[in-house]
């Protein structure tokens, strides 16, 4: 015998409420469709449950035992819709993300405190290792991913950031090697740049306004961290290329200067990724909320520096 545990969730609704016709108000179903599923029970377990007339509608004797269990799904299912509207107006539980290390410890850190502040039921795990994680396999909620993101039906992405960069050196190292008027004029300048995922430096590509300008410099530092080249640059060991949401900082205090500010990098996005076949749990809806209204501002007020 299988007994459909809905019917007996609409029997104890029924039972409860007195009343086919307000059930149907209440439960939101067609009094057909409760009558209709009632009887198919009544058939599945070989007794009625109700005594109907035109007037009352009674419990039979088998009915009275059976609508303790009927009541008892009913509480659960009510539990169940409590917790989870409760997770969305309170997100709870460990939220497993994956991040560049630059990009939490000089964009994120006053973002992430914030959060945590806000969402004292949410535990953060936080991977800044440099290797691509794989989301569903490593059971990971969401991951940030900078530039072109690979074909993969499985995710789904968001752009959270949109990078706009330049090229910041000290103030000595310009009076010591002369500032760049020309973007051809940094072949004869130390140039610190971003090291690709093929191991190579990146090209530079320039545009001031129509005009583009596209080389490759012989780096005299490459690495995978702008936080590093920036450092570098403030040892005055040459001229780096990076985001400018990292150099603004050493821009304000007149500790780097912007070298060929009228000349544009491409922007490099910043992307949200997260599983995309499965409904997106509370705790990873609020991280993705905070980062997207956090990081617009956060962008906004880097390009209006």
């Amino acid at each position: 015998m299988h007994i459909e545990p809905n019917d007996l969730w609409l029997f104890a609704k029924i039972a409860d409420i007195g009343s086919f016709s307000k059930a149907s108000v209440s439960i939101g179903l067609p009094k057909s469709t409760l009558s209709r599923r009632i009887s198919r029970l009544e058939k599945q377990l070989g007794e009625r449950l109700f005594q109907r007339t035109t007037r009352q509608l009674n419990l039979t004797e088998f009915g009275l035992k059976l609508l303790g269990h009927g009541r008892q799904i009913a509480e659960d299912v009510d539990a169940a819709v409590a917790l989870a509207q409760h997770r969305q107006l309170q997100p709870s539980g460990v939220l497993r993300v994956s991040m560049p290390n630059d990009f939490a410890n000089l964009v994120l850190l006053p973002l992430l405190a914030e959060f945590i502040s806000q969402h004292p039921a949410i535990t953060l795990e936080i991977d800044l290792s440099a290797r691509r994680v794989d989301l569903l396999s490593e059971q990971y909620d969401l991951a940030i991913r900078m530039g072109d993101l690979p074909d993969d039906t499985t995710l789904a992405a968001k752009p959270v950031f949109r990078y706009t960069w330049g090229l910041y050196a000290s103030n000595e190292y310009l009076d010591l090697h002369g500032v760049p008027e020309q973007p051809d004029d940094l072949c004869r300048h130390a140039v610190l740049q971003l090291l690709a995922r093929q191991r190579d430096s990146q090209p530079l590509q320039l545009t001031r306004g129509d005009t583009a300008w596209s080389g490759t410099l012989p780096a005299k530092v490459t690495a995978n961290s702008p936080e590093l080249l920036v450092k570098l640059a403030l040892r005055h060991l040459g001229i780096a290329a990076s985001p400018m949401v990292y150099a603004n900082a050493y821009v304000k205090t007149g500790r780097l200067l912007r070298v060929l500010p009228e000349w544009e990098f491409p922007t490099v996005t910043a992307w949200a990724v997260f599983p995309g076949r499965r409904l997106m749990p509370g705790k990873t809806r609020a991280l993705l909320d905070f980062l997207e209204a956090g990081l617009s501002k956060l962008e906004w007020e880097s390009l209006n520096l």
